[in-house]
């Protein structure tokens, strides 16, 4: 039987669709492929805790459940931080989807303070073998070191610190009283004085030991079902920081704020006295939207500010009134004490430090005040242009001055008159008195005025 030309095409193509239809259907029969390995998020913060750290964690536990990780391992250490990001990270941890692990590590680290809260508030609590953690006693912000708190604030912050412990510790199943005990009396522990004390569910010497102590492991979650670990060949993957948060980290550092801001505000004085330059001026700009974005990280002292105001006034007065230095010594004390001061960090990472302050405030307030100096010199000193230039200009007498005649001024022949009484040959020097229209009055160059 013959098959018609026309028919080739048609039966071609349901031959193709036939093989691939039964290709799809022999796929669909087979098995599923295996389950992968489970994953393990792991993110490193070993900075002081404030909105850049709070952000990287809440990033960090956002990618871990989009993932659908098993575990999420933070290495913790901190000398502490600024208890508003301490409780926006608690929050973070407490309703993660994902199981939270607190590591301190590696060894010498430590969870101090704010660290100290986040390491209580974990799923999991560990540290490794060398590191300490604890003295979460609150400190007033942006007090010096010995500064001595008013016994009510004191009790009231107290109460607070250790009451926001408690919440989470106790449903933990942790060590309550010692817990406490770091936040009213400042007790710090080291790894197995933690353990034993069971405010951590282990000590592990490093990410795999830890992650092998852990496999099979049952704990509590925060919201209440109960979790088991299944790590067994586990992939582990470190998030690191992105580039903004390393950026805006850097930035949070008070002393390199401050240093922005004092740089960014000499440049842009500069461009204000030289106006034109424009380098000076974009770059001031720039500098100085760069440390004011820092400092709104950070806590920031509104006294401190106004000092720094007062500082700016007086350097201005002592440019305008002759005071002999007064005003400007008391300018660069207030500049010291403003930058010293500007920062209320609870700890000293947080604060600026005096070197800083002193460097910064020397500079800045020697600086502006010879800036202003010459401007203020500049504004006063009167410009001349035209005949009025010449006044006091020395003069050669062209013509004969009887009284009247030509003198030559700075290469140029003006009509010139001399006192009634009084004439001069020509080539004789004389000194320019005035102007009247255009004709110049003179004297002899030796005469008194």
């Amino acid at each position: 039987m013959r098959i018609p030309v026309r028919l080739v095409l048609p039966l071609l193509l349901l031959t193709c669709l036939a093989a691939l239809a039964s290709r799809l259907v022999a796929q669909s029969s087979e098995p599923l492929p295996t389950q992968t390995a489970p994953l393990i998020l792991r993110l490193t913060i070993h900075d002081t805790i404030q909105p850049i750290t709070a952000g990287y964690l809440q990033r960090g536990l956002h990618e871990a459940a989009n993932l659908h990780a098993a575990l999420v391992i933070v290495s913790l250490g901190t000398p502490g931080g600024l208890l508003d990001s301490t409780r926006s990270m608690v929050q973070d941890i407490e309703s993660s989807p994902t199981p939270v692990a607190v590591y301190i590590a590696p060894t010498g680290s430590r969870a101090g303070s704010a660290g100290f809260f986040l390491l209580e508030a974990a799923d999991i609590a560990a540290m490794a073998p060398g590191t300490n953690a604890g003295a979460a006693h609150p400190i007033l912000a942006g007090g010096p070191s010995g500064t001595q708190m008013d016994p009510i604030l004191k009790e009231k912050m107290e109460n607070d610190a250790a009451a926001f412990l408690r919440s989470y510790v106790i449903r933990r199943g942790r060590n309550v009283q010692a817990a406490e005990d770091a936040v009213r009396n400042s007790r710090s522990y080291s790894a197995d004085e933690a353990l034993q004390l069971k405010l951590i569910d282990l000590v592990a010497p490093n990410d795999d030991a830890l992650i092998a102590a852990l496999d099979g492991r049952t704990f509590q979650r925060f919201d209440g079902p109960a979790v088991t670990l299944h790590l067994h060949g586990a992939t582990l993957r470190t998030l690191p920081p992105s580039l903004r948060e390393r950026l805006l980290g850097r930035l949070t550092n008070p002393d390199l704020a401050v240093l922005l801001v004092v740089l960014g505000g000499l440049l842009l004085y500069l461009e204000f006295n030289v106006p034109g330059t424009i380098v000076p001026g974009a770059l001031g700009t720039l500098l100085l939207l760069l440390g004011v974005f820092g400092l709104n990280l950070l806590p920031v002292s509104h006294t401190a500010v106004l000092l720094l105001l007062a500082a700016m006034v007086l350097i201005i007065l002592e440019a305008k009134f002759a005071t002999h230095g007064i005003l400007a010594l008391a300018a660069i004390v207030a500049l010291i004490f403003g930058l010293a001061t500007l920062v209320d960090g609870p700890i000293p990472d947080l604060r600026v430090h005096i070197a800083t302050a002193i460097a910064a405030g020397i500079s800045f307030g020697a600086i502006s005040l010879a800036l202003a100096w010459i401007a203020l010199r500049a504004r006063r000193s009167k410009v001349l242009t035209g005949p009025t230039a010449m006044i006091g200009a020395p003069a050669i007498a062209r013509t004969d001055l009887t009284p009247s005649g030509q003198v030559e001024v700075r290469g140029e022949i003006w009509q010139a008159t001399l006192p009634s009484d009084l004439t001069l040959p020509s080539g004789a020097t004389v000194r320019v008195e005035g102007v009247q229209d255009l004709l110049l009055l003179v004297k002899p160059h030796n005469s008194s005025k």
